[in-house]
């Protein structure tokens, strides 16, 4: 397996957002092909790195309309999606369901939530702070670190494949 990386300085929110909105192209073009896939995306950063942000513009490029909040109080918000698809004439549902683990004091309490079960479903998993997990979850496909800039909507974001569904994910952003 060969890992892909792809690192991007944002000088503005407008970047970050483009970025987000590209890989959430690349995911499209992924579930189109692996209908009944399921990816573990994690969300590194110190606070205020912009996680949720990112997350948020990834959500709605994917064609979510509704209103994309930071999962800190809930642990995990599911975002049910339709990704079009020309040849079953009609469309794909996934989920994406979005993890913040900030709150967690212990890794059991992930298990305990009872959440091991949206980790096999088709769509993807996207967890901040996974670390809070330490090692309960299941192997991430992509990584996504951020890291904050000086000013305040500066950020650089570096994305890494992991498996070989990462590579083809992060092969799709350079088309």
């Amino acid at each position: 397996m060969t890992q892909d990386s792809l690192i991007q300085h944002c000088r503005q929110e407008a970047q970050t957002a483009a970025l987000a909105e590209k890989l959430a192209s690349s995911l499209r073009h992924y579930f189109q092909s692996n209908p009944c896939s399921h990816l573990n995306i994690s969300l590194e950063g110190d606070l205020g790195a912009g996680k949720t942000t990112f997350a948020r513009y990834l959500i709605q490029g994917l064609g979510y309309d509704g209103r994309v909040k930071s999962p800190t109080y809930t642990l995990c918000e599911p975002y049910p999606l339709e990704i079009p698809n020309a040849d079953l004439a009609g469309s794909i549902s996934i989920t994406a369901y979005h993890f913040d683990l900030y709150r967690m004091r212990d890794p059991l309490e992930w298990q305990e939530a009872g959440f091991a079960e949206h980790f096999d479903e088709p769509g993807f998993c996207l967890v901040e702070w996974p670390g809070k997990a330490e090692g309960t979850l299941p192997a991430f496909d992509i990584e996504i670190y951020l890291e904050a800039g000086i000013q305040e909507s500066e950020r650089t974001i570096t994305l890494k494949s992991i498996s070989i569904q990462g590579d083809q994910v992060l092969k799709g952003l350079s088309n």
